[in-house]
């Protein structure tokens, strides 16, 4: 029968302990120290900008007095200084699984006659007797006696008969053993009065812990969804938006999510200063966006603490306000971060109603929480260009939201001080100079890079036809590059070209349009790559770096309908500088083309549409084209008889011969006939020739 035996020193419990840390803890670790994504320093270089980098990383920057230690550093810290303690311990645990060799212990080679064992053990009992060492500090009397039994055990089993026969057959001087098996456990853990405290951990940990965390996985998967939102907050943005919902009405409804998706949601009460910051905020809000914080803000007093919290550091950040608890600016800043996925959730859910007015207003909202400006209705319900509809009651100029983006313009107040009658930036710039004003470097600074798209084209196209016709599958292209405000557009600017250049420019774009357009890309790829590695934008009020993304929508207007599920885009190359090299690939197609695949209506007409291309960094950088989208039906043959040339074979064909044979139609050759007639035309001539001569004679 087996013998279990427990493991009395932890011996076996610890390397088993120490294989299960070092399986979490090597990947967790190699994780937590991998280099994450490298703030780029060489981003817009205003001074508004370099300010706002070094605010940010004074604010993420730790220290002694400030140890903000995350939950993932706290358990690798734990997690390391156990798996130390108990490899100390193992290490200084005494293993006796050695294999017993009596030949290595009294320190002679394997076959070594009898006759020289035992003068080798008197020798080693004249070294090694009890009586004959003293005992050291290195060596105490107990340590030596157990050495000179061990070494007189090894010298008999090699010289006595009946202990060597038990050594070989065994393995054991001894005799034979019961078998023995090691158990991973302390003796202390199976011992009967410990039975109530062992069962009691058991069951706590495999009947209420464990399917804790299991239903906690569980449930909490379920109320997200796909977008990673809360359950609630989709349902909330499913009854709260309206076919006609205005940017303001699309805060609000974001503004409710908060409830749920706020990072400190389950904060019931604001104690102490943090209690007094917020309603200092409150109180300043109310004073500076007061038509649209009245619903807002009767709707968050008396209701929950997470969805008051999370709107008025929202509302505090697109007015610029300044926080002064270090604990909500934390917060805000996660807030803010959490709005893209927030308005991502909001867009499909807006999408899946092919509404185009909240889809717009849920886009443009990206742009306006990211230049930190309050959104309002009336600047972004008409484009820049209408701004003869605006009144001087409504607002003195509708790009004052606009230059409000600029370094050193605080609002939009401001902004309309110091430019009222600036169309662009141009003239804003230019209004700048001649005030003299101390911001104009940091402006020009932040509008070199500015992200300002010019539609270079839009049209549909459909692989090897000419003729849309009904349910084909057609193809928006799109072809986008950015001008900065203050540098001229390529148009119009490059040395005049021949006609062959010019058609062989022409010759090039066309085959790369019919290359891209039969590939599986969305996007055509990057001529120069250094786009693609663009730094960071000027937005310095969102709390990171910043890469900015576009829209493309095709929509119907009349009908208040996006025609087909718009695309995000990124990577819109710079058009190139004037004067540069005509035969320079770059110059040959300084754009890029986006393509958007969609099946076409099922009749025959003409379709007006529009195509918008809205930034999601850039408040007003947006651009719109009416484009139409003609469908006819497929050409038709014209005559019955030329459907009968092209399916009878001619009769001189070996096709021909075979109907013949079967009793098939067939055609005749057309080109012998006209020999036939030619020939005959020619003989009827000769012979009238020969009589008119012969009539003369």
């Amino acid at each position: 029968m087996a013998k279990y035996n427990y493991d009395e020193a932890g011996n076996m419990a610890g390397y088993f302990l120490i294989t299960f840390l070092a399986l979490i803890l090597v990947p967790m670790t190699i994780t937590a120290l991998k280099p994450g994504q490298q703030t780029a320093h060489d981003g817009c270089l205003c001074k508004l900008c370099a300010d706002r980098r070094r605010w940010l990383a004074a604010q993420q920057k730790r220290s002694i007095f400030n140890p903000r230690v995350s939950r993932k550093t706290a358990f690798l810290i734990f997690g390391w200084s156990l798996l130390v303690y108990v490899s100390y311990r193992v290490m200084g645990i005494k293993s006796d699984s050695k294999v017993y060799d009596p030949f290595e212990i009294l320190g002679i080679k394997a076959g070594m006659a009898e006759k020289e064992i035992k003068a080798h053990y008197k020798k080693l009992s004249r070294t090694l007797h009890p009586d004959k060492v003293k005992a050291t500090a290195n060596m105490t009397m107990e340590m030596i006696q157990e050495k000179f039994v061990e070494i007189t055990k090894a010298y008999k089993s090699l010289t006595d008969e009946t202990i060597r026969k038990n050594w070989e057959l065994y393995g054991n001087p001894d005799g034979r053993q019961e078998m023995s098996m090691g158990i991973a456990l302390p003796r202390w853990i199976i011992e009967s009065k410990n039975n109530v405290w062992v069962l009691g951990v058991y069951g706590l940990v495999f009947g209420g812990a464990l399917p804790a965390m299991v239903g906690r996985w569980w449930f909490g998967s379920r109320q997200r969804t796909k977008d990673g939102v809360h359950a609630k907050s989709a349902a909330e943005y499913f009854k709260s938006l309206r076919e006609e919902s205005t940017i303001d009405e699309v805060v609000d409804t974001l503004g409710k999510s908060y409830t749920w998706e706020h990072p400190h949601g389950s904060v019931t009460k604001s104690v102490g200063s943090d209690a007094e910051e917020l309603k200092r905020l409150e109180k300043e809000i109310g004073l500076k966006a007061e038509n649209s914080w009245k619903v807002i803000g009767k709707a968050i007093k008396g209701g929950d603490e997470a969805r008051r919290r999370g709107v008025i550091l929202m509302y505090a950040h697109m007015l610029r306000i300044e926080v002064n608890s270090s604990n909500l600016i934390r917060e805000q800043i996660r807030v803010v971060q959490q709005t893209p996925l927030l308005l991502n959730a909001l867009l499909n859910i807006t999408l899946s109603r092919n509404w185009l007015l909240p889809a717009l207003s849920v886009m443009r909202l990206h742009a306006y929480l990211a230049q930190a400006l309050p959104p309002s209705s009336y600047s972004l319900a008409r484009a820049p260009s209408t701004k003869d509809q605006f009144t001087p009651s409504e607002f003195i100029n509708p790009l004052a939201p606009q230059f409000a983006q600029l370094p050193g313009v605080s609002s939009s107040e401001e902004a309309d001080d110091l430019a009222p009658h600036a169309s662009d930036f141009n003239d804003f710039v230019h209004i700048l100079e001649e005030k003299k004003d101390s911001r104009l470097l940091d402006v020009k600074t932040a509008l070199k890079r500015w992200g300002h798209v010019d539609l270079v084209d839009a049209s549909f196209k459909v692989i090897g036809e000419r003729v849309i016709t009904p349910s084909a599958i057609i193809y928006l292209v799109v072809k986008l590059r950015l001008t900065p405000p203050l540098s001229q557009s390529t148009n119009g600017t490059r040395n005049e070209l021949d006609v062959d250049e010019t058609k062989r420019l022409i010759k090039i774009n066309d085959e790369k349009d019919e290359e891209f357009l039969k590939s599986r890309k969305d996007a055509e790829d990057l001529l120069d790559q250094d786009d693609a590695t663009r730094p960071s934008v000027h937005a310095p009020y969102w709390p990171g770096d910043r890469k900015p993304s576009w829209w493309i929508v095709l929509a119907d207007d009349k009908s208040n309908r996006v025609v087909v599920p718009p695309i995000k885009i990124t990577d819109i190359p710079y058009a190139r500088l004037p004067g540069a090299d005509a035969d320079d690939a770059l110059l040959e197609r300084d754009f890029r083309a986006f393509k958007i695949q969609f099946q076409g209506p099922p009749n025959t007409g003409m379709f007006t549409w529009r195509v918008y291309v809205v930034s999601d960094t850039f408040v007003g950088e947006e651009v719109m084209k009416e484009i139409s989208l003609k469908i006819e039906d497929a050409p038709v043959v014209n005559s019955d008889d030329a459907e009968d040339e092209i399916s009878d074979p001619d009769e001189d064909t070996f096709a021909g011969q075979m109907a013949a044979m079967r009793g098939g139609p067939t055609k005749k050759r057309q080109n012998a006939s006209d020999d036939d007639d030619s020939s005959d035309e020619a003989d009827s001539s000769s012979s009238s020739s020969s009589s008119s001569d012969s009539d003369s004679d």
